[in-house]
């Protein structure tokens, strides 16, 4: 008596062996994964030129500047000099900044050559206030519409 491999005329099936296939796939898996970066991001600075003749400069400032600035002692904030609310909770300065940018637009106040409202803001900060409390500023401004936002250091001999 023979052995019946499936098939009515006693011929062997032909089977592929994957496993050498499966060993090529995990290994271009491998050297694809260490090429690829895991998550590429990029973080574009603009800095501003230096002037050529810095002793001649006159500087004015601009009317239309909100600096939001954040108290490393008592986690308050301050909207030009105004308070503001607190690093807990923001949404007073979000409300003031809304208000200011409706004003804006009502009053058509548009930045530098540009036919866009003036929503720049810049959130001045110490050294020594968490991370955390930075961004949670910075929600509230985008929340309110802000953009763009720069970054300010209060000192930077303090660490």
């Amino acid at each position: 008596m023979g052995m019946s491999s499936g098939g009515g005329s006693g011929e062997a099936t032909p089977n592929i062996n994957v496993t050498p296939l499966i060993d090529v796939l995990l290994v271009l898996l491998i050297i694809f994964m260490v090429i690829t970066p895991v998550k590429p991001s990029k973080f574009e600075a603009k800095v501003p030129a230096e002037p050529k003749n810095q002793q001649n400069l006159e500087v004015k400032p601009n009317p239309l500047t909100l600096v939001v600035a954040i108290n490393g002692g008592t986690k308050g904030i301050t909207l030009n000099n105004t308070a503001a609310g607190d690093v807990s909770d923001a949404s007073a300065l979000t409300a003031q900044l809304q208000d200011i940018f409706k004003t804006r637009e009502a009053n058509g106040v548009f930045r530098e050559n540009t036919n866009e409202i003036e929503k720049t803001i810049f959130i001045k900060s110490p050294t020594s206030v968490r991370y955390g409390d930075v961004v949670k500023v910075i929600d509230a401004a985008k929340l309110a519409g802000a953009s763009p936002i720069g970054l300010q250091i209060d000192d930077l001999s303090a660490n």
